[in-house]
């Protein structure tokens, strides 16, 4: 994609929020930067969950012997192992939405590339070959 590219005039009513400046123009604008942005931000929360497990381990030792034969420890062990496989689903989830999330961003300036260049076509046809 073109830096600074804007494409193609749209109605004021399609602009909206998302379209950018806000500055009423009529032109669409859009980048990679927040889904980028998004992907960096799930990455993190995969490095951040990782040592979670451990923590709930270390934080569990001892317990046992501390305990004794409560009943609610066999509760609080079922309650352990539930985070502890939520916890994995979150990093998971999150890593492949990264990729996704990234895929998207790329997804689009490819796009975004083909639609400038009909858009080109069209002014060299229309302006009998010149630019």
């Amino acid at each position: 994609m073109a830096p600074g590219w804007v494409g193609p005039a749209v109605p004021a009513w399609a602009v909206g929020p998302v379209g950018g400046a806000g500055d009423g123009d009529g032109d669409l604008r859009h980048s990679d930067a927040p889904w980028v942005r998004a992907a960096g931000s799930t990455d993190h929360l995969v490095t951040h969950l990782g040592p979670v497990k451990g923590e709930l381990e270390t934080a569990h030792q001892g317990l046992t012997a501390g305990a004794g034969a409560l009943a609610s420890l066999a509760e609080l062990s079922s309650v352990r192992d539930s985070w502890e496989r939520r916890l994995e689903g979150a990093r998971g989830e999150c890593g492949s939405l990264a990729g996704k999330l990234r895929a998207v961003a790329r997804c689009q300036a490819e796009v975004n590339e083909v639609v400038r260049s009909s858009f080109d076509q069209v002014k060299t046809q229309s302006c009998g070959g010149a630019r």
